[in-house]
């Protein structure tokens, strides 16, 4: 037996397998990160049906429900609502899930979201101009971010930021900003990681780096992306890192403080989280040096 939203039922054989697996995946076990799924493995939809509640007769019911909110709530006369129905009213159903699954099929929770969403926008329209795959694609082979090619253990994308080499005048954060949320060929299925490595950090790329630019990287992190950034972790940040992080800290709200790990050079449990045979050599793994370009080519070729 199981509880399942208050109530039981009974779990299958299958069932029971699929979730004894989930507890000893390997990086192996799940699909690419970069184009179209042949299908999932059975254990992710498991893993989606235990965490995010989603199973295929939820889904179009909910994207039903999500529309019908939106058209209720855009009746009101509010301008944000109108702003989420103007962004998403004709927006096929697949964007519309990225939302749901992010708020583990809450469909209010999802419709809020949006509302963030659209907020961030609005109070950031500079990250939206001059939005050219050309932009983009040079970002990504600069490095920034860097993509792993292989998901950790969990299933995760993971984010890599290498600051050592980060001109800021030249690549900005707007731009970097620009590749997380607006590039469609990735499948995050809504679980990332962030791991930034400050080895090599200056003082003078801590000190170039504004208060205005930190708060929207934490609005970015926070109720405005259709994505479950389950954890961000550090390494090998000199003393002065502290200086910066105290300033984003008031910031974030407490369930994504939890999520960050700051690990500087004892790198014990951050083995834990990513193996090193997946790890370009930059972030202390056994792989080559990190390929930007051989990344863009999977994203654009």
């Amino acid at each position: 037996m199981a509880v399942v939203s208050g109530t039981y039922r009974m779990v299958s054989e299958e069932e029971q397998a699929l979730r004894a697996k989930l507890e000893r995946l390997t990086i192996k076990d799940h699909g690419p990160v970069f184009g179209p799924y042949a299908s999932l493995p059975d254990h992710t939809r498991q893993k989606a049906k235990d965490e995010l509640n989603e199973m295929d007769e939820k889904r179009a019911s909910a994207v039903k429900e999500l529309r019908g909110l939106i058209k209720e709530k855009a009746d009101t006369g509010d301008d944000l609502v109108k702003g989420v129905q103007d962004t998403f009213g004709e927006k096929p159903d697949s964007l519309l899930v990225r939302f749901i699954r992010a708020r583990k099929f809450d469909v209010p929770r999802a419709f809020e979201l949006m509302k963030g969403y659209v907020r961030f926008r609005r109070n950031y329209p500079e990250l939206f101009e001059n939005l050219t795959p050309e932009a983009v694609r040079s970002t990504i082979e600069a490095g920034y971010p860097g993509i792993l090619h292989s998901r950790d253990k969990y299933g995760r994308v993971v984010f890599l930021f290498n600051v050592e080499n980060w001109d800021y005048e030249e690549i900005t954060f707007d731009e970097v900003r620009n590749m997380l949320t607006e590039n469609k060929k990735l499948n995050m299925v809504c679980i990332c990681q962030i791991l930034r490595n400050f080895k090599g950090f200056t003082m003078q790329q801590a000190s170039g780096i504004k208060p205005t630019e930190l708060k929207k990287m934490v609005d970015m992190l926070q109720d405005s992306f259709p994505a479950r950034f389950k954890a961000v972790h550090f390494i090998h940040q000199p003393w002065y890192f502290t200086t910066t992080y105290n300033v984003v800290k008031p910031l974030m709200k407490s369930k994504l403080l939890e999520r960050v790990f700051v690990h500087g050079d004892e790198l014990e449990n951050y083995y834990r989280e990513f193996d090193a045979e997946i790890l370009p050599s930059e972030f202390d793994g056994k792989g080559a040096n990190y390929d930007g370009k051989a990344t863009a080519a999977k994203l654009f070729d």
